[in-house]
């Protein structure tokens, strides 16, 4: 019989490193748990709504954004926004500037299951609407 260790939160890191040395093929699972240039920016804002049991949104907020300086993709399980915005501070002085118009990449790690249905961009709000798939033996089905 094994001895249960009990682990707290300053005991993390050696539960972590206990988990990735006794574990094979899991270091992709791992990355994509503990990546931490996912979680070191907050920029720029976003919400994520649940529309239904099958489908949420992504709303990001990209004020003075063109949408030719945005683009969303998916690899590798991820769904990453990046924003190329042109350096306009050599042409105009600014008394007080408010608006964070900065380059950016953002990645969101997405499960097996969700898939990207519309992208859209309006009024500098980027709207990500993904659904989930579901297998047709889960499906509701009616036999009446």
């Amino acid at each position: 019989m094994t001895n249960l260790a009990r682990y707290y939160a300053d005991d993390l890191p050696a539960l972590l490193e206990r988990i990735t040395r006794n574990s094979i093929g899991l270091d992709d699972y791992f990355e994509r748990i503990f990546d931490v240039q996912q979680t070191s920016s907050n920029y720029p804002p976003y919400n994520l709504i649940q529309l239904n049991n099958h489908e949420s949104r992504l709303e990001i907020a990209l004020a003075g954004f063109k949408k030719e300086e945005v683009h969303a993709f998916t690899e590798y399980g991820k769904l990453f926004v990046e924003g190329e915005k042109a350096d306009t501070e050599s042409e105009s002085t600014f008394i007080h500037k408010g608006l964070a118009q900065r380059s950016f990449k953002r990645a969101w790690t997405l499960s097996d299951d969700t898939i990207v249905k519309d992208v859209t961009f309006e009024d500098g709000l980027l709207s990500i609407t993904l659904g989930r798939v579901v297998p047709e033996h889960h499906q509701r089905k009616d036999y009446l």
